[in-house]
């Protein structure tokens, strides 16, 4: 891969990262109260919906069941696990549990695609998460053993879609929205029954919570999706995860952006941190050796 393309493949990893990281402000200035749940369900299938309409493909062969099962760890598994961490843990907490995804994903990386575990992206792991300790503020927060379960079960689900995803790519004859509409639709039909079991639809809906729904189902979902796919497909799995830690260095900006927050120093340092881990992380793509030109080869001595 040339160094451009690496490049603007880590910038579709960033801007899909930094878009999550906007979900904090458009859930608590536009959506109705208590509904994670139903913002998930929100978010994911009606761009699913959209993008199959859209292309109007549907899988074929083994690729219903390995659709299914990634939109269903990437998508689904995740957001109900870290919907679950959130109810049951401090913000803070949940987010420093989840930043374990980056050694799960070295982990499976070394299982499935036989990769070998680096030092480097290791302490990088480390560095990030000391990053999100500060960018957040755990100090005396209460553990819960289902929220520390939930939001390590939601990191792994979302580190093993990242790994199955390198392993089984996407097949040459199908489009990236195809692709991404397979995952976001099995998403969604997986959290369609949860959200409405446990959450039920709002009493009414207005212009300003459909306008953030509407965000996160076009830019949440399908601008978000299909860049972290485009980015999937040309990154290593390691590599990528570490991007998921632009998010919350993002939800700080908007907050200081949009909300008034207060940023603090600590907070400063923890998103210096993020940023140096991501960078330390990065491994370049392999330099392109051109094939060697055979076609001048002088013949040996004493040949005609």
């Amino acid at each position: 891969m040339s160094s451009r393309s690496y490049t603007l493949a880590l910038l579709c990893g960033v801007l899909a990262a930094i878009i999550w990281g906007s979900t904090y402000v458009v859930t608590t200035e536009l959506l109705p109260p208590d509904r994670p749940l139903l913002a998930s369900l929100a978010r994911a299938l009606p761009a699913g919906l959209l993008l199959l309409l859209w292309q109007r493909q549907l899988p074929q062969g083994h690729w219903w069941w390995r659709s299914a099962l990634l939109g269903s760890l990437n998508i689904g598994v995740f957001f109900y696990c870290l919907f679950v961490a959130a109810y049951h843990l401090p913000g803070g907490v949940a987010a420093l549990v989840m930043s374990c995804q980056p050694v799960l994903v070295m982990l499976f990386s070394v299982f499935l695609l036989h990769e070998k575990l680096r030092l480097r992206p290791v302490l990088a792991a480390g560095i990030a998460s000391g990053g999100v300790a500060l960018l957040v503020s755990v100090q005396g927060a209460a553990l819960s053993v289902t929220g520390v379960v939930a939001g390590v079960l939601g990191a792994a689900s979302m580190a093993l879609g990242i790994v199955l995803s390198k392993k089984w790519p996407k097949p040459a004859d199908i489009s990236l929205v195809t692709f991404t509409g397979w995952q976001l639709l099995a998403g969604g039909l997986l959290l369609l029954p949860l959200a409405l079991y446990q959450e039920g639809l709002p009493d009414r809906i207005s212009l300003q919570n459909l306008a953030g729904y509407s965000y996160l189902c076009l830019i949440g979902a399908v601008l978000a999706y299909l860049l972290w796919f485009r980015a999937l497909q040309r990154l290593p799995a390691v590599t990528l995860s570490f991007l998921t830690f632009t998010s919350p260095v993002s939800a700080l900006v908007f907050g200081y952006l949009v909300l008034n927050q207060q940023l603090t120093l600590q907070q400063s340092l923890g998103a210096v941190a993020i940023l140096l881990a991501i960078v330390l992380a990065q491994r370049p793509p392999a330099p392109v050796v051109p094939a060697a030109d055979t076609s001048l080869t002088p013949l040996p001595k004493g040949k005609f």
